[in-house]
């Protein structure tokens, strides 16, 4: 009896331990399941654009970007590495395309913008000059009367002088002008006066003498009072002895 109870025990030991040892490799097996493969890595990808996208010589447009997935960013020409997203001012001097790169682990990307430069404007062409006006011709055509010292009686060169002024005048009728007597600084004043009025009565007398009305053409002195050269000089004095003609408007 003792010894049937003994050979019990110890089946049902070996019973147990059987069932430890496989219950154990279950386990084993289920923990060394193989890993899963790494996703691929996102593409990256990049937007570019230029405003303005035209512009005239020597103004500027602004180059903005933006990506994603990029580790390295670079515009050509002329702009070089740049950060993931912002934006560049640009001046181009004629129609240039900006080219982005991006390039990150899974690849790269590129996108693209147009500055167009505008030919300069052809100068614009010189307005054809019209014909001179009176008064241009008065200034261009009308020649003073010059005396000796204390005289008032014309001198060659200037009878040949109002002697081409009449022509002037008898070529345009509606001319009207007045005449000056200038003298230089020496004298008094009431002299200088006297003596200016005299010399712008020669010449209008002369004027007459070739055919010109009276009725065109005033007199008036201003002695030493209006100097055309303030040196003192005799060069400067010949300058201020004159009868000097002026179109009346």
């Amino acid at each position: 009896m003792h010894l049937r109870t003994l050979r019990y025990y110890a089946i049902s030991l070996g019973l147990a331990g059987l069932l430890a040892v496989t219950g154990g490799c279950k386990k084993q097996v289920a923990a060394t399941a193989p890993a899963q493969p790494p996703s691929p890595a996102a593409p990256p990808t990049v937007t570019l654009n230029a405003s303005p996208s035209a512009i005239a010589p020597g103004q500027r447009a602004t180059l903005a970007w933006s990506s994603t997935n990029a580790t390295d960013l670079s515009i050509a020409p002329d702009v070089g590495k740049v950060a993931p997203q912002g934006s560049t001012p640009v001046t181009p001097t004629e129609s240039t395309t900006y080219t982005i790169t991006a390039t990150g682990a899974g690849g790269s990307a590129t996108a693209s913008a147009t500055v167009t430069v505008s030919a300069p404007g052809a100068p614009a062409a010189a307005a054809p000059a019209g014909p001179p006006n009176v008064s241009e011709l008065f200034q261009q055509n009308i020649q003073d009367a010059f005396f000796d010292l204390d005289k008032s009686d014309l001198r060659a060169d200037a009878r040949d002088a109002l002697t081409k002024d009449a022509e002037f005048l008898r070529s345009y009728p509606q001319v009207r002008l007045s005449i000056e007597g200038h003298c230089d600084e020496r004298g008094s004043t009431e002299y200088n006066l006297g003596l200016g009025q005299r010399r712008a009565e020669a010449a209008k007398n002369y004027l007459v003498s070739l055919g010109i009305s009276a009725s065109r053409m005033t007199t008036v002195s201003w002695g030493k009072e209006r100097p055309f050269c303030t040196e003192h000089n005799e060069q400067c004095w010949q300058q201020n002895r004159r009868a000097h003609f002026v179109l009346v408007q």
